[in-house]
This record gives structure tokens, C-alpha cells and sequence, in this order.
């Protein structure tokens, strides 16, 4: 970490990225033959501040370490296999998930502080600007805080270093995990009065700043050193955040509708964009939760669909959990998969032949089992995977049919996700839909939680059954407040988004609902609360910290 900061500092001495607003989002320009001394002004500051959202980009594509080895999502393997981070086994200080999610989240924490302080002491303000000066700090504290908050979810105490680094140090020691929450609840307590309630798209509100600090005062509730008022403050910050906005007001849908990703449910997102350089292309999101779905006769490496960027599924569970009228299923989900070319499908020499023209359905994944005659008809027309066949395997044949399951070279077929599909993309890459990072429904669930938390279920049950409401139209579908009904009303509407793993560890539910339902966990998992509701530090800090850091219990 500290090697790190002090090249992004002599890398911001000779060269500064920066960017500035372009429509929805921002797009990077590159200055040259620029000095710190001649480049930082009051008048070209933002840029420091626009340059640790970009940081976000790097953040917010760490998938693995926020979902995997949970109850909804699993790793695209055969039961029977070992995987380190989704089942435990061997997970280890050098893991790459766990190194880097550590690096690019201190890296923003680097940046910010880089911002902190030249706004603070190298920069003359004029009494026109202090304002100015005002709002960047509070964004840079504001968006420090978030990466604290990220590594403190995952590694427990922090090294707290609040000042930019000028000179290599080998001195770094880890704060304890309730000083660092009290350092993330200062900084965003302090941002919140200068943060802007409608800012330029892509920067953090107020609101957005609530919401976080919502979710820090509800997380640190549960803590042994949490405060008494922690729930009550965590819920009345949330519904601060809420404001007057009816959730109810455009449908799932809409929310995810490619044209509309600027809309007033969205607190905030890491922003992309098909125009701008080729890091505004840069977004890999629509192939999370995708299969190899190019080995299907007809679609190929070229579809609308891209190409996988992840080797994590959803569990059988995540599935079982829409309900015939949610409409978040056709939103979330490909239940089909359609023809980008044109190929004639056989499943050997001598059988069969079907002729697949561009926009016949190649695969289909019914909500519902199908019975043996229907399901026979659709396997001379394309591949059928019932509700039971989405892990690793082979389905017995179905004699006659036209599309035998021992000709499909993939082993795992499961529904691909939906809602981040997006343009301009070349296999897993050149995505521009921005990530969501913070929205409204997510705030209802943390309402939700925090009251049940503080003993007020009645209010609680109101925000959850808002949620409900969107999708379903039923007004009143829970008749009582659960964390079981939380997180499988979570499950459904935050797929993708939210940090599943940090959500079951603050609810005391990991180990539970790991064992119940992650396959590879229950056949062969290795938790063990007393390690693994902390990542390991990763070996390279240990090394460059000549021993000042001290590694979590178990590794």
C-alpha cells in the first residue's frame, strides 16, 4: 500500500489524468507539459476530485469478492471441485480477489487524500470559491469513506492513513475495527452539510451520503462497541435518503432500461458512457452471471449478449425465488437465448439436421418444469434445460429428439442475466451502462432492517412490502418482518448490486444460509466463523510493512 500511494503521487507530479463532465458522465482528458505548480489552480481543482471517481470504475468490477461463496451465488464448477474463495477451502493472504480488492480500494483512499490535502493547504482560494473548495472536500471525504467502508466490511481494523504519502514508509499498522468505523462515520458526518442534494450527474448527493451512513450506523449496530441508537439512527437516516420519492413511480423495467439509467431512483452510479475514451467503454457487467453461451449452435461470439466476464452462477435457490408475478424475473433473467447466424444444428453424423435462422430461439430455461410430451416437442426445436439442470451435468437424452443433451459441450447451463445488458460491446468488454451503486429500493431494505433491529417490525414491514409492491402489485404480501424475508426480498431485487457477502456476515447468517444453500458449500465447505468472516491481509502488505501489520486470525 504505501509503495502504491507514493507512485500514484510522483505519477500525479508528471502527468494527471482528469476528467470533466460529458452529458451523463464523465470522460477522461489527458494533460501534458503541465507541473503540479502550474496545473493546480482553483479554477482546474475538480479535476483531482473527478479523478478519484474514476477510481470507482476499478472498484465496482471486484465481483468475486463480494458475491461469491454466498447463498445465491456459486462458481460454474462440478459440485465436487474445490474452489478457495466460494467454499473456503485453502483460501490464503495471496488470493487475488483479496489483493485486489485491497489495492484499488486504497488506491481511491490515496487519491483522496491527494485531494484532501491540496485543497486544504497548496491551493489559494478566493472568497468566490470557498464554496467550491468546500464541495470537493466533502466529495473526497465522502468517497473515502465508501472505500473504508468497502475494506472494513471485508478485512475488519485498517491501516487509517488520512494524509497524502510524499515518502516510501515501512511503518503502517492497522487501526482497530471500531476506530475505523468511527473514522468513516466522521468523514461522512463532515461531507454530508456541503454535498449538493441535485449535483451534476455521476457526483455523490447528500442523499447518497446518507444512504452509506445508513448502512455503516446499521452495520456497526451489530457490533459488540456499536451504540444503543445505532438501529435508529441507521433508520432515520435512510429515510432522509428516501425523501419523497414514491418507488413505485416507474417499474423495474424502466429502471433498467438502457435509455434511462439517469433517473430519480438511482443515488448514485459509477458512470460510463459510448462516447468519451475507451475507459468510458470499459464496463464488463453484462457478462457477469453468463455461462459460455457462444458454444450454442447460433449465437456465436458476435451476439447482443457478449461473452462471459466471470466464472460465478447463481444457486438453484436464487431461482426459486421469483414468484409467478414478479416481474423482476423477465427484467433479471434470459429465460431464452436467440440466433445472431445462421447454422444447421445436428447432434451427430446420421441424425437429425434443424436449420437455425437468426432470431429462433436456441436455448430456453422455463420458470416451471415442463412436462415430458411438451418437453420433447421443444427439444426438436432447441436445447431445454428444466428448473433442476442448471448446475454441472448432463440430463439424460430424450430418445428421438433433435437436440440430444450428450452433443452439448457445456456442462453448466444456467438463465444468463439481463438487466446489465448493454451496447457497443465486443465479447466481454466496450460496455458503457453505468453501475449502480446506491439506489432507493436498497435504501427501503435498510430501513426495513433497521427497524426490526430496533424493535419498531410495523414500520419495518411498510418499506419492505414497498419493495414487494413494485414487482408484484400485491400491497401487503409479508404479514410479518424476518432477516430470512429480507434477504430473499434482497436476493431478488439487488441481484448483481449489492455486497451479498458483507450483507449475510452483518446479519449473522453466512455460515446458515452457505451451508443451506450453495451447493459446493454443502457438499464440501470449509467456514469457519472463527477465520472466515474476515479476508486475509494480503502478503505483499505484510511484506512491505517490515512486520508492522498484523494479519488476521486463521491465516
Amino acid at each position: 500500500m504505501k509503495s502504491f500511494k507514493n507512485l500514484k503521487y510522483t505519477f500525479l507530479l508528471i502527468g494527471m489524468a482528469s476528467f470533466t463532465a460529458c452529458e451523463n458522465y464523465l470522460e477522461e482528458e489527458f494533460f501534458s507539459d503541465v507541473t503540479a505548480e502550474t496545473f493546480i489552480g482553483e479554477d482546474n481543482a475538480d479535476q483531482l476530485i473527478v479523478g478519484i471517481y474514476e477510481d470507482l470504475r476499478d472498484i465496482y468490477k471486484e465481483y468475486d469478492i463480494n458475491l461469491s461463496g454466498t447463498d445465491i451465488y456459486t462458481v460454474q464448477t462440478q459440485v465436487e471441485e474445490f474452489n478457495s474463495f466460494n467454499d473456503y477451502f485453502g483460501l490464503s493472504s495471496d488470493n487475488e480477489n483479496t489483493v485486489e480488492y485491497w489495492r484499488v480500494n486504497y488506491n481511491l483512499i490515496a487519491d483522496a487524500n491527494i485531494a484532501i490535502n491540496r485543497y486544504q493547504n497548496d491551493i489559494s482560494w478566493s472568497d468566490a470559491n470557498l464554496d467550491a473548495r468546500d464541495y470537493g472536500i466533502a466529495q473526497a471525504r465522502a468517497l473515502r469513506a465508501l472505500a473504508f467502508y468497502n475494506l472494513v466490511q471485508h478485512y475488519g481494523g485498517l491501516v487509517l492513513e488520512l494524509e497524502e504519502t510524499t515518502s516510501i514508509r515501512a511503518d503502517y499498522a492497522r487501526s482497530s475495527e471500531e476506530e475505523t468505523f468511527g473514522q468513516i462515520i466522521s468523514d461522512l458526518e463532515a461531507a454530508i452539510p456541503n454535498l449538493l442534494d441535485a449535483p451534476q450527474t455521476g457526483r455523490f448527493s447528500r442523499r447518497a451520503a446518507q444512504h452509506l451512513l445508513a448502512d455503516v450506523y446499521l452495520t456497526r449496530g451489530y457490533k459488540s462497541y456499536g451504540d444503543a441508537t445505532d438501529f435508529d439512527t441507521a433508520a432515520s437516516l435512510a429515510e432522509q435518503a428516501i425523501g419523497s420519492y414514491d418507488l413505485r413511480s416507474q417499474t423495474f423495467e424502466e429502471l433498467f432500461d438502457y435509455d434511462n439509467q439517469v433517473n430519480d431512483e438511482v443515488l448514485f452510479a459509477v458512470q460510463y458512457g459510448p462516447g468519451g475514451n475507451d475507459n468510458d467503454r470499459s464496463n464488463s457487467k453484462h457478462g457477469l452471471l453468463m455461462n459460455a453461451i457462444e458454444n450454442y449452435a447460433g449465437i456465436g461470439r458476435n451476439s447482443v449478449y457478449g461473452a462471459s466476464s466471470s466464472q460465478l452462477m447463481p444457486t438453484p435457490y436464487f431461482y426459486g425465488l421469483f414468484a409467478a408475478n414478479d416481474t423482476r424475473d423477465d427484467v433479471t433473467l434470459h429465460r431464452a437465448l436467440f440466433a445472431a447466424e445462421e447454422v444447421t444444428f445436428s447432434s451427430g453424423e446420421g441424425q437429425p439436421e434443424d436449420p437455425i435462422a437468426v432470431g429462433d430461439t436456441v436455448i430456453y430455461y422455463p420458470k416451471t418444469t415442463l412436462d415430458a410430451t411438451e418437453l420433447a416437442d421443444k427439444l426438436n426445436r432447441y436445447w431445454v434445460y428444466q428448473p433442476d439442470q442448471y448446475l454441472f451435468g448432463i440430463p439424460d437424452n430424450v430418445p428421438g429428439a433433435v437436440y440430444q443433451y450428450s452433443s452439448n459441450i457445456n456442462r453448466i447451463n444456467f438463465p444468463i442475466f439481463k438487466k446489465f445488458d448493454d451496447i457497443g460491446i465486443d465479447g466481454a468488454g466496450n460496455g458503457s451502462r453505468d453501475t449502480y451503486v446506491f439506489r432507493i429500493a436498497e435504501t427501503h431494505l435498510i430501513a426495513a432492517e433497521a427497524y426490526l433491529a430496533a424493535g419498531n417490525s410495523i414500520s419495518g414491514l411498510q418499506h419492505l412490502n414497498i419493495v414487494r409492491e413494485r414487482a408484484t402489485g400485491e400491497a401487503s404480501f409479508y404479514t410479518g418482518l424476518t432477516l430470512d424475508n429480507l434477504l430473499d426480498e434482497r436476493a431478488i431485487e439487488l441481484a448483481g448490486e449489492e455486497n451479498r457477502w458483507a450483507v449475510l456476515k452483518r446479519m449473522g447468517k453466512l455460515e446458515e444460509r452457505l451451508n443451506l444453500y450453495n451447493p459446493q458449500n454443502t457438499d464440501h465447505g470449509a467456514f469457519d466463523s472463527n477465520i472466515h468472516l474476515l479476508r486475509p491481509i494480503p502478503a505483499n502488505e505484510l511484506l512491505l510493512s517490515d512486520g508492522s501489520l498484523e494479519q488476521n486470525p486463521g491465516y
